[in-house]
Formats: structure tokens, C-alpha cells, sequence
């Protein structure tokens, strides 16, 4: 799940670990290659390349990759990948968002339906869910770019619209229209941050008590994000600290 929460901090230590990096690497050079064909090839001039190389990098995509990808798609053979959001209900109505990019929208749509199926879940029309969530930028700087109350001035003087910070550092939230802008600002005032990217913010995130509905969301999470088609996927919940703990 995209955005701050017990389960994104989980992920985030789950992907510090992930065996399957090269499957990872692939998707960020996936939309770094398509940012760049979208746009100019120069990241300064490309906003979404810039952010995508952003992200690359705080991953630990080694250079010659981003290299690559950007080179990948000034050529006549780069693949032509259409963008496209699925969404659904997960177990226990667990609404999720998953966002791919595919140069085959059949295999794609087929794959996500049958994952959601196999896990209980429904697979439903856009817009079915996404009305439960925000799309935001968020902006992730670690814990010794400043105290709260520093980051937060910092922050609003940049244009951003609310400030999260706890034990694991501090999450900026902005409009999405508005993130390469605020990303800019605030590096001139607190350096640069170690991620900034779109996300899907739930509004209200239904808490997951139970260990055995836990088990069957990550099962469908992990099905999905292991598709080389699925970019992100994001739910509008939120793990008890006894579930996080087990987890």
C-alpha cells in the first residue's frame, strides 16, 4: 500500500529485504521510460521523469539502469505502454487501487480480475472505489532533515497541505498537480528528500483487527504487485498494532 501507515512501513522493510529486486527495478525503469517518452529525456526539463528517477534512485536502482530506461525511449523499439487503473474490493470489502501499465490490456485485465476472484474479492468499474481515496503527492524526508515543527514550517511555506512526522521520519502531503513544485521549494530548504511521488491517500482506512483477513490481503497484494504488468497497488486500510506485530 502507497502512503503512510503501519502496512507502508511494513513494506518498506519487506522491500529494503526483497529477493525479487530485479522484478522492482524493472517496474521503476518500466515508468522511467515512459516519463521520458511522454516528455523531454531531460529529467530538469521533465517533471514526471524527474520524479521517477527520484524514485529509482531511492530504491537503489543503480545509475546505468536509469541510464538505459531514458535511452530506451528515444528509440524506435521502445514498447508503446498504456496506463490504466483497476479497481476493486478485496476481503472483508478492502477497497484497493491498482495501477498498471501494460502493452496488452487484455492479459492485464484478465490477470487482475482473476487475482481478485481467487482471493474472495470483486473486481469493479472505475471509479468503484476510488472515491474512498486522495490523489496526493507525497513527500518523504528522513527524521534528520529537521525537528516537526521545522519541517512543518518548511513545508507550508512550500505549498503543501499537511505534515505527518513520527519515529520513521516526516510525510508531507500536497496537491498532486502542485508535488514537482513543492518538491523544488523544499529542497532549497531542507536538501533533498529521500522519495516524492503520487499517491493514493485513503480517507478514512478501516482498521484490520483480524490476523486471518490480514493473511488474505497481503496473499492478494503479493499476487498483484508480483504481476510485471502492476505498478502500485494501494488499500484503504490500516493494521492493528497486534496484526502489524504478527505480520
Amino acid at each position: 500500500m502507497a502512503g503512510h501507515s503501519k502496512w507502508a512501513n511494513i513494506q518498506h522493510r519487506k522491500g529494503r529485504q526483497d529477493k525479487l529486486r530485479s522484478k522492482l527495478f524493472s517496474k521503476l525503469a518500466k515508468e522511467i521510460t515512459v516519463a521520458a517518452k511522454m516528455g523531454d529525456p531531460d529529467p530538469e526539463k521533465n517533471p514526471r521523469l524527474r520524479l521517477a528517477v527520484k524514485e529509482a534512485k531511492s530504491k537503489s536502482v543503480p545509475k546505468d539502469v536509469i541510464d538505459r530506461a531514458i535511452k530506451k525511449s528515444q528509440g524506435g523499439d521502445a514498447e508503446n505502454y498504456d496506463e490504466i487503473r483497476y479497481e476493486g474490493y478485496g476481503p472483508n470489502g478492502i477497497a484497493l487501487v491498482v495501477e498498471a501499465m501494460t502493452d496488452n490490456r487484455n492479459r492485464t485485465a484478465s490477470n487482475v480480475r482473476s487475482y481478485f476472484t481467487k482471493a474472495g474479492g470483486d473486481l469493479g468499474q472505475t471509479g468503484s472505489v476510488s472515491f474512498m481515496f486522495d490523489r496526493v503527492g507525497e513527500i518523504m524526508y528522513p527524521l534528520s532533515a529537521g525537528d516537526a515543527d521545522t519541517v512543518m514550517l518548511a513545508a507550508l511555506e512550500a505549498g503543501a497541505d499537511d505534515v505527518q512526522s513520527d519515529e520513521e521520519g516526516h510525510w508531507i502531503y500536497c496537491a498532486d498537480t502542485a508535488l514537482n513544485d513543492v518538491a523544488v521549494a523544499l529542497e532549497a530548504s531542507l536538501g533533498e528528500s529521500e522519495t516524492a511521488k503520487l499517491i493514493w491517500k485513503p480517507q478514512a482506512p478501516t482498521e484490520v483487527t483480524d490476523a486471518e483477513t490480514a493473511a488474505k490481503l497481503m496473499k492478494l497484494i503479493d499476487a498483484l504487485e508480483d504481476d510485471d504488468d502492476v505498478q502500485n497497488v494501494t488499500g484503504n486500510f490500516d493494521l492493528s498494532d497486534e496484526v502489524a506485530a504478527q505480520m
